[in-house]
């Protein structure tokens, strides 16, 4: 039953495929807790902490440079879904927007629904990371994150927050909840950083 969704990947995919992880052939879903409906209309983005507080609405994001990216989404389950294909906005660009303190070393994603994860200011502020609205050429379901999610391909994807909500910079480590939880503090696929201690 497993290879009609997942094939382990051969020597040929060892440069694309991390350790310990099997090539989905769909796109599957993994959450945690129901799923928020939020529309676009209501939707914001809220900066605080050490960084000059700020909100943005969804017309603020659309106004902002927005690009097409294809990007390797690895989950921690074990499951990696190769050439993504995403519309959005560059992490990089968005900041342009935002005053941080020089103080701020890391950040604690919050999204519609309660949900947390911490990253490294180090990790988030990077140029293949991104916002997502669009994916495959339509508008970001729900169930994958919309309206608006981070991307960060460099990391397992509990780091790329569906519903994304609000950006707290903050001068130490706080864990999100998968951290709290027993998962990696980081969270690198090609080191499988999957659970704490690892």
């Amino acid at each position: 039953m497993m290879a009609k969704f997942f094939q382990k990947p051969g020597v040929e995919m060892s440069d694309r495929i991390p350790p310990g992880q099997y090539e989905a052939k769909g796109f599957p879903v993994l959450t945690y807790g129901s799923t928020p409906e939020v529309s676009i209309e209501n939707w914001q983005l809220r900066v605080w902490g050490l960084a000059k507080e700020a909100t943005f609405t969804w017309s603020d994001i659309m106004t902002m440079p927005q690009n097409n990216f294809t990007a390797d989404f690895h989950c921690v389950t074990r499951w990696s879904k190769l050439d993504v294909q995403w519309t959005g906005v560059k992490v990089t660009d968005f900041m342009q927007h935002i005053e941080v303190n020089p103080k701020a070393k890391y950040i604690m994603e919050h999204c519609y629904g309660g949900y947390t994860t911490n990253i490294s200011l180090e990790d988030f502020w990077r140029e293949e990371n991104f916002f997502a609205h669009t994916l495959f050429g339509e508008p970001l379901p729900p169930e994958h994150g919309g309206p608006l999610r981070l991307i960060v391909p460099h990391l397992y994807a509990w780091k790329s927050a569906k519903w994304i909500n609000g950006l707290e910079f903050l001068n130490q480590e706080e864990l999100g909840f998968w951290e709290r939880n027993g998962y990696h503090r980081r969270g690198e696929p090609w080191a499988e950083e999957r659970y704490s201690g690892m």
